[in-house]
């Protein structure tokens, strides 16, 4: 869709399975090119992304921008892109031996991934390629992978010259939800009554095509809350449009079932065959012990690009099974999917990528290239800091060999951290509904910017809109007194009254907040304690409110006028009370429309 060419590749496995992997690796209007065949060609550094569990290479790719998209941004910095899969899965449910209608095709686990698809995957690019090493970009369970297999094949660190974690998965504590998370523990072979023992989930591509795309969108949002506590708020509704349907691809139950076993043992383990029942399993484990994936002997460089607010994560514990030069970082506000489809995941996390790509280039590992990644990261957390950081809300850990860290290791004499306010709140993003324009965000990241500039109002006394389909805020768009008082004072209305309840005192509060707002003192008032709820929806309605009453009724004047969603039942007339104070137009005496906050009132 973005011009880009790909090779679709076909790796067979040590036991038989076909795998599907993808490459790109020309610009565009370099097609024609030789890249990285023979001696006359174009040679190229090679990068290797794998995905997560339960999907496949297009995770990648189905973004709704293209500089959002790693594989065309580092296609476009010169590197030769290759893009792997499980078995199992869209692009590789083929294999040699069996059919994937048998239990035997379907009977692997994170041990099969480690011990061939990962090596014979790389094996191959290596030879296509002719290049001696490759670096190495995992997400989640792709990440989780390459823990295992370089850790137990010493030949393949010497083919991986960096290995770099978006959002790694190694031990996570569990699911959010309470009663599943107990029920999985207890016994994770009980996953096998519910789905089988053959592919997980198998119906989710019928459910996608017959499902309206936003119901099934919403469908996985529910679901990624209740089992995980995720948001999504980071992932705009057009993009999740594009990517949930990429979302699923197909794996075994088996695989699934291994990670509650890591999960219930707290140990980054290889696949438990045997099965444990409640009342000897403490017996068992005398005679018994499943052996851990030696993780500490990993020699290829690490660098963990991790989500503070990723419940999978828990870095403490990841820190301490990895090599004491493993370095991460931190992104506060990020979830698990941000990293493949967050607004900002190109400002946030691709030069992560792209600084750990550039200083690790051989195959040895040297002292030299982890300094050079340091002083890299040194002088990006100085331009953050003198130019106030790279966007609103990022918050960045660099790790820099600091001994026995909670939150970071890395290769030096000091840890660098890099903090930035998160002036938007949760609910704040909830509350724009989609994408947060360029300009919105750069105006509530400054806001004294905003105070220095203020307002002006044309001769007929509205508020310009520099979206005609989309309403000024109200709170970034409040006049001076002094402009208040010259051209609102002519709109003046009645008093209020409307029949909606609302608490007397809150009037005062919202009033106290708006006069402070414009360096006024205002008379102290009987106050009640209001929710945010109330005070985004409510207005001054009353003319002792003080001297910004008039403010606050010709918002919500406006707001009415701009909003295009009117229902109700009854006579036709705009009812005065509506319009001075932003509750939308009364069409009747039975039922009216709140035009902010979309919900219907009784009168």
């Amino acid at each position: 869709m973005f011009g880009y060419t790909a090779e679709e590749h076909v790796v067979r496995t040590e036991d038989g399975y076909l795998l599907g992997i993808h490459r790109l690796a020309w610009r565009k209007g370099e097609e024609e090119q030789r890249v990285n065949r023979g001696p006359n060609s174009i040679k190229k550094k090679v990068v290797y992304l794998h995905h997560g569990l339960l999907m496949n290479s297009e995770v990648w790719v189905c973004l709704t921008d293209e500089q959002r998209a790693l594989p065309f941004a580092l296609v476009e910095k010169g590197y030769d892109v290759w893009l792997g899969n499980n078995r199992g899965n869209k692009y590789s449910k083929k294999s040699i031996r069996y059919s994937p209608t048998t239990t035997e095709f379907w009977n692997f686990s994170i041990d099969q991934f480690a011990l061939h698809d990962i090596p014979n995957s790389i094996s191959y690019i290596l030879e296509i390629t002719g290049q001696p090493s490759l670096s190495y970009i995992g997400f989640s369970q792709g990440t989780a992978q390459a823990f295992a297999s370089l850790s137990i094949h010493p030949k393949l660190n010497e083919q991986v010259n960096v290995f770099i974690a978006l959002a790694p998965a190694m031990s996570p504590a569990g699911l959010s939800n309470g009663i599943v998370d107990a029920l999985v523990k207890a016994s994770p072979q009980v996953l096998f009554l519910l789905f089988g023992r053959r592919s997980i989930l198998s119906s989710a591509t019928m459910w996608q095509s017959i499902l309206y795309p936003p119901l099934f969108t919403k469908l996985i949002d529910l679901g990624l809350s209740f089992l995980f506590n995720w948001r999504t708020q980071n992932i705009s509704t057009s993009q999740k449009l594009a990517a949930y349907p990429h979302l699923y691809s197909f794996t075994s139950t088996k695989s699934v079932v291994h990670w509650f076993q890591i999960i219930r043992t707290k140990s980054f383990q290889m696949y438990d065959d045997d099965v444990h029942r409640p009342l000897i399993s403490a017996t068992n484990n005398k005679y018994t012990k499943v052996a851990r994936y030696p993780t500490r002997n990993i020699k290829t460089p690490i660098v963990l690009v991790y989500g503070g607010s990723d419940s999978l994560v828990d870095i403490k514990a990841m820190l301490k099974e990895l090599p004491s030069q493993t370095m991460a970082n931190e992104i506060p506000h990020y979830e698990h999917l941000d990293f493949l489809w967050a607004r900002d995941v190109d400002k946030l996390v691709f030069q992560h990528v792209l600084d750990a790509l550039e200083s690790f280039t051989g195959a040895e590992h040297t002292r030299e290239e982890y300094d050079r990644y340091r002083t890299v990261r040194k002088q990006h957390t100085d331009l953050a800091k003198m130019g106030g950081g790279l966007r609103r809300g990022s918050h960045l850990a660099r790790g820099s060999d600091v001994a026995d860290s909670d939150v970071s290791t890395a290769v030096g004499e000091e840890t660098v951290r890099v903090m930035e306010s998160n002036e938007s709140s949760n609910e704040e993003r909830a509350g724009t509904g989609g994408e947060i324009e360029e300009a919105e965000s750069e105006e509530r990241a400054s806001p004294t910017k905003r105070l220095e500039s203020p307002l002006k109002f044309e001769s007929r006394g509205q508020l310009p809109f520099q979206d005609k389909d989309r309403p000024l805020s109200r709170e970034s768009h409040i006049p001076s007194p002094a402009i208040q008082q010259q051209q609102l004072q002519p709109a003046i209305m009645p008093s209020r009254t409307s029949r909606i309840a609302r608490p007397r005192g809150s009037k005062g509060n919202l009033a106290a907040e708006m006069a402070a707002s414009g360096g006024e003192e205002y008379p102290k008032l009987p106050q009640t304690p209001v929710s945010k709820a109330e005070m985004m929806d409510g207005f001054v309605d009353s003319p002792t409110a003080g001297p910004n009453a008039a403010t606050t009724g010709m918002t919500g004047m406006m707001n009415v006028m701009t909003t295009p969603k009117r229902r109700g039942t009854g006579g036709s007339h705009m009812s005065v009370d509506s319009m001075r104070g932003g509750r939308g137009i009364s069409l009747g005496a039975s039922k009216s429309f709140d035009a902010f906050s979309g919900v219907e009132r009784e009168c």
